[in-house]
């Protein structure tokens, strides 16, 4: 069998092992290679770190190999039953955004394009950076190329918008790369945890396509650098929010439209009637839209509806201030006031009672409102009854709410919001993790109006941007108390959905916020525990183990039993996922002594059966990877027995797989292919990556006997 496991295969595979894939099956994978790795160079090895250290070790295994072929088999046989995590789902086809149906002139910006797209590839990445000042269409430009240039990309048009990102910097590389192989098809539970893992995957998913992808309102050629293509026939648009910046791509620029054009446009979207009509008003209208395309249809709604247009400002001034100022004319003070008291948060997205919180008014009050202004095109409507702005509409809004409303009104609109948000994620986190001590010590808020987890974490999931941003303006604000329960709010959407890349900031933040302000609380003990999950997760071993060790100091210095004993556990984990099985066990034995300090009648009396059935599985994986079998044993079949008997159906089936992964390694096959099929059976057929684990165990455990 030694033919079937190359060294090139084995290389990509260790690799595939440090990138790691997000969920407890990529871990599931990780621990089996952690453990066959000791057999088979008879000795511990740590995970190494970086593509040299996987390469020597990879040489090494090889070499063992080719001495031992059971070895052989046994490392053939991984790598088959693991295919199924290393390969990711083809590329969907994908979608563009509808292109505008009033797109007007653009012809020299589209032809370069066009050129770009299509020229000969020659070993140059087809790339190209598509930038112009707020409002002109550059947006538009992209998605009328993709209309275009449709029948030229069978293998899909891939759209990101970062616009609706929390910060003024917008999401980190390794979250842009997360959104866009989500659109690639690439599902949460096998998407590889580092930035480095998830670039090599876009990459290879790209071999032999023909794609267009189109990265919206990038903010920092970070962002973008690591998507420039290696295969020829994709193409990389990148429309820049702001100036543009340094990139390896082909610079195209989008200036204003032409009178001759602007009127074209006009026609386009009101007919050749209404714009006859309005004649004497034109030259009027076109000096102070000054060729942008947004102000232009600003203009055109006020056409459309038949309402005079109002007489802006000066020619010279900003075409988009001027457009807001004249839409805010028409729709009248109290659509103008709400407007401008919720753009001052800068939140990615709101709701009418988001914004109603914000201007002191009932949702049922704000709701047509905002319809109102979307029709006036100073809001855009999403789904479930959302709404966002235009960055430079809302920054405008912003700018001119203090001088029109008052400085106090303005301070208690961003306090209406961050206190109704804080209420719904507090009320959304006790919904999905009903069960959880980390929720259960939150103030409740609302009153139990979410019927089950499903849509407690749908409510967070909704959030997540806003509570980005909410945490940062809260501290900005002085609301520090808030800050960190918002933060501690998503918890239940790290550990259930995996939001890992798009917690961390928040989560970075609040953790400093909890140090400053609330220093060696339970408090800061628990939003360092989520940052270091979070960066452990994010395959950041190093941060995640200072955090955690700082989760542990915190706890300790509060005397909060049960939060130390939570982060300790926790340090073993993360050594778990290094190989280092020897320190992970020895965290777990102390957590358990932790564990054992709390009495009946102290905070989490109640839940110590459970917490030693968890740590003693944890214990019993760690004396595993050190090839203690015989110890491991004993530990797993008492953790099977106490998930058995409260009917945890799951947690079972997960701690059965631990009991035949160590049953297989001590060549008692036959036993644990009984467990297999136990816990095939405990298994929800929704469990999909679980099941697929499950066979490739059975696998292995086959090809021995």
């Amino acid at each position: 069998m030694l033919e079937v496991v190359a060294l090139g295969a084995l290389t990509t595979f260790l690799t595939a092992v440090g990138d790691g894939a997000g969920g407890e099956i990529a871990r599931r994978v990780a621990l089996s290679a952690g453990a066959l790795t000791r057999r088979t160079l008879g000795r511990p090895a740590p995970l190494p770190a970086g593509a040299e250290g996987v390469s020597e070790l990879a040489r090494e295994l090889h070499a063992r190999m080719s001495e031992d072929p059971g070895q052989a088999e046994e490392w053939a046989t991984l790598l088959r039953s693991a295919a199924g995590e290393q390969e990711h789902a083809p590329l969907t086809r994908g979608g563009l955004p509808p292109a505008p149906r009033n797109f007007t002139d653009r012809h020299a910006v589209v032809r370069r394009l066009k050129r770009e797209a299509t020229r000969s590839a020659a070993g140059r990445p087809r790339c190209a950076q598509l930038s112009g000042p707020p409002g002109v269409g550059t947006t538009a430009v992209a998605l009328h190329l993709g209309a275009v240039l449709h029948s030229r990309y069978p293998d899909g048009q891939f759209y990101v918008d970062l616009r609706d990102t929390a910060g003024a910097y917008g999401p980190e590389p390794g979250a842009v790369l997360l959104r866009l192989l989500g659109e690639m098809g690439v599902e949460r539970d096998r998407m590889p945890a580092t930035e480095a893992g998830r670039q090599q995957l876009y990459q290879r998913l790209l071999v032999g396509r023909r794609a267009l992808v189109v990265i919206d309102h990038a903010s920092s050629v970070a962002q973008v650098r690591g998507l420039v293509p290696a295969a020829p026939e994709v193409f990389l648009l990148v429309v820049v929010s702001g100036r543009p910046f340094t990139l390896d791509a082909l610079p195209v620029e989008v200036g204003p439209l032409s009178d001759r054009h602007g009127v074209k446009m006009l026609r386009k979207l009101v007919g050749r009637e209404r714009v006859a009509r309005a004649r004497r008003q034109l030259p009027e209208l076109l000096a102070r839209c000054a060729g942008n395309a947004y102000a232009l249809r600003t203009v055109a709604t006020h056409l459309l509806n038949e309402e005079a247009v109002p007489r802006g400002g000066a020619a010279a001034g900003d075409p988009v201030h001027s457009a807001v100022r004249s839409a805010c004319e028409v729709l009248g003070p109290r659509t103008a006031r709400l407007l401008r008291l919720t753009a001052l948060g800068g939140w990615p997205s709101v709701d009418a009672a988001l914004a109603g919180a914000a201007a002191g008014m009932e949702a049922e009050e704000a709701g047509p409102l905002l319809a109102e202004a979307a029709e006036a095109l100073l809001l855009e409507a999403l789904p479930d009854g959302r709404y966002r702005f235009r960055p430079e509409v809302r920054r405008h809004l912003a700018d001119t709410a203090a001088a029109e409303h008052g400085v106090a009104a303005c301070s208690a609109a961003v306090a209406g919001v961050l206190d109704a948000l804080r209420d719904r994620v507090l009320e959304a986190a006790h919904a999905a993790l009903p069960q959880s001590w980390r929720t259960r010590e939150l103030p409740r808020a609302g009153e139990g109006r979410l019927p089950d987890e499903a849509a407690g974490v749908a409510v967070l999931a909704a959030e997540v941007a806003n509570v980005v941003r909410a945490v940062s303006v809260a501290e900005e604000y002085r609301h520090h108390t808030t800050a960190l329960l918002l933060a501690r709010a998503l918890w239940p959407l790290q550990l259930k959905a995996g939001y890992w890349d798009e917690a961390l900031p928040a989560l970075r933040l609040a953790a400093r916020c909890a140090d400053r302000h609330q220093p060696d609380s339970a408090m800061a003990g628990a939003l360092h525990f989520q940052l270091a999950h979070c960066l452990g997760e994010l395959g950041r071993a190093e941060e995640a183990e200072r955090e955690a060790r700082a989760a542990v100091a915190c706890e300790r210095a509060a005397g909060h039993l049960r939060g130390e004993a939570s982060s300790v556990e926790l340090l073993g984990l993360l050594a778990m996922q290094s190989w280092d099985y020897p320190s992970a066990y020895e965290h777990f034995v102390a957590t358990e002594a932790l564990y054992r300090g709390i009495t009946s009648g102290q905070e989490g009396g109640g839940d110590l059966p459970r917490a030693f059935a968890l740590v003693g599985r944890h214990q019993g994986r760690a004396l595993r990877g050190m090839g203690r079998l015989g110890e491991a044993r004993p530990l797993l079949e008492a953790a099977v027995a106490f998930f058995a008997e409260q009917g945890e159906a799951y947690n079972q089936a997960r701690a059965l797989t631990d009991l035949a992964e160590a049953l297989h390694e001590a060549d008692e096959d036959a036993a644990a292919l009984e467990k297999i099929a136990e816990a095939e059976r405990l298994l929800d057929p929704a469990a999909v990556p679980h099941l697929e684990y499950l066979a490739g165990l059975r696998l292995r455990c086959e090809a021995v006997g």
